[in-house]
């Protein structure tokens, strides 16, 4: 019965990742198309209410879910589990409309807290996506706890494909009867709505009328604000520091002497990061935690030897994948920048943003070790110390260096996190992870990488000049130098070992590559 729970478990677990990677991917490619067919104000207008409603979505996705899902696998029997379900649902109900209220009621002022009233209706139209949180959470979540992933799963993907198809119909409406941004960014933001109802309609209910009342469960109320309520916040970690940007970014470059229309245009630019970063995490993040099921079996089965072994493995997998991922955007930023945006505008600050995804993909991975644990204090403690060193400093940052001070800001922030993280943990979570060989050898191969790429490039500028003008031709040089880029430092990880046959066999797929490797060191060998 044991080995029966565990294999559903993994399995159950393996679907739900595969969701959310397909989910975080059509999250993070629709801007693209999206910035390309509303510009950079229009880009700006979505991006500055859309943590709001990425806050949101949090909750009903991932965040109050897997809690939920947490109290229900605890209840010994079916009438517990629907009476667990009942006083949860009363609860975020309650957090709803406290929400759906603030927004509605403070639109007004969070308009002008960001310097732009004409926000207002966008943030009254992403409240009502509130008002389905509570049904769509408790369903995702009582379903999770009886091992049932597919429900969960299959509401994921349909909420993200709704959502992206009426974000780009409304951008496409709009440019053909030429509306105003604020209207198009107002009807882009419904998508949260009609997506949840879609959402909502392929979830199977979790009410059984025909079962007894169980025993009221006691302190539900507190453990969903101080566990589910953290695990909210850590899942949230970006779209919070994005939330700071809308209400300093903008003001700080008003504040530094640009106009306002420039202002916007400029945050428009400094927003194109958000899709970049949010696909360099998505890899990194789905590869490392890929060992999370297996994490949680050795935590629960008592084995501290293969728990921390399994640890050393992620840690080392997340930060090779994030730095070679990271290094490889930014020595290419100004190339991706103009195939996706059209120009090279603010790729400097685009790049340095780059960094935050090896910072936040290493406080992600670490985070979902210490969950395993049962210990959440540590990360909510970095965090809130991470916000306030954003919160506090950025406008300051960007009046005096303008948008790449909140780019600093951002990998500062992270940093700061990351510190507190570190320094908190237990010795065991430190020993290993961080030896000093193998960091060298990361170094070495994304320095020879990027290295490598910087001098394709030049060679590529040198024969084919078109590339440093046009769109196509900055696509068609990509399609070289990324190709050149993952070779390199693939040849070099392997040849220098940075990665153990263990650590190697936990990345998918990875068994064919060392094989083919295997082929040709016998060959050169020869």
């Amino acid at each position: 019965m044991g080995n029966r729970n565990v294999n559903k478990t993994l399995q159950g677990a393996l679907i739900l990742s595969v969701a959310a990677f397909i989910a975080k991917l059509l999250s993070a490619v629709y801007r693209v198309p999206f910035q390309n067919m509303v510009g950079n104000t229009g880009f700006y207008v979505y991006q500055q209410v859309y943590p709001l409603y990425g806050i949101g979505m949090t909750f009903a996705l991932s965040g109050l879910p897997v809690f939920i899902s947490k109290l229900i696998a605890e209840a010994p029997d079916l009438p517990s589990q629907q009476q667990v379900a009942r006083q949860v649902y009363r609860w975020v109900w309650g957090l709803a409309l406290v929400m759906f209220g603030g927004l509605m009621l403070g639109a007004d002022v969070i308009a002008r807290g960001m310097g732009d009233r004409q926000l207002a209706p966008l943030i009254q139209m992403v409240a009502w996506m509130f008002l389905f949180m509570p049904d769509l959470s408790v369903s995702r979540g009582y379903h999770q706890g009886q091992f049932q992933m597919l429900p969960t799963a299959r509401s994921q993907v349909v909420e993200q494909l709704v959502r992206v198809v009426v974000i780009l119909v409304a951008a496409a409406w709009a440019i053909h009867h030429q509306w105003s941004v604020y209207r198009m960014g107002t009807w882009a933001l419904s998508g949260g709505t009609i997506a949840a109802v879609a959402a909502l309609a392929v979830l199977p209910g979790w009410r059984q009328r025909s079962v007894a009342t169980g025993k009221r469960v006691a302190h539900v109320g507190r453990r969903l604000l101080i566990e589910g309520g953290t695990l909210c916040l850590l899942t949230a970690m970006m779209v919070l520091l994005q939330l700071v940007d809308s209400f300093t970014v903008k003001n700080g470059l008003v504040a530094g002497g640009m106009g306002d229309l420039a202002a916007k245009s400029l945050k428009g630019v400094y927003d194109r990061a958000q899709p970049l970063v949010q696909l360099g995490l998505v890899v990194a993040v789905a590869f490392a935690t890929s060992l999370l099921p297996a994490l949680a079996e050795a935590q629960h089965q008592h084995r501290p030897k293969a728990f921390k072994q399994l640890t050393t493995t992620m840690m080392h997998i997340a930060l090779v994948i994030a730095t070679a991922a990271a290094a490889g955007l930014i020595s290419l930023m100004p190339w991706i920048n103009r195939l996706l945006f059209g120009d090279e505008q603010g790729s400097g600050m685009l790049g340095v943003y780059m960094l935050s995804i090896i910072l936040a993909t290493l406080i992600q991975t670490y985070n979902s070790v210490l969950q395993s644990k049962n210990a959440y204090r540590l990360t909510v403690v970095a965090l809130m110390v991470g916000l306030l060193v954003k919160a506090v400093v950025n406008h300051w940052a960007v009046r005096n260096f303008g948008a790449s001070g909140a780019s600093w800001l951002t990998v500062l922030s992270l940093v700061v996190m990351f510190l507190v993280i570190w320094y908190g943990s237990p010795n065991e979570l430190r020993d290993g992870i961080w030896s000093r060989p193998f960091i060298r050898k990361l170094l070495g191969c994304t320095i020879l990488m990027v290295a490598g790429v910087r001098f394709t490039a030049m060679l590529l500028a040198f024969w084919w000049p078109a590339i440093m003008t046009g769109r196509l031709a900055a696509g068609g040089a990509l399609l070289i130098t990324i190709p050149v880029g993952v070779l390199l430092f693939l040849g070099l990880a392997l040849s220098w070992q940075l990665l153990t046959v263990r650590e190697w066999l936990a990345v998918p797929h990875a068994k064919a590559v060392l094989r083919l490797w295997q082929k040709i060191s016998q060959h050169g060998g020869k």
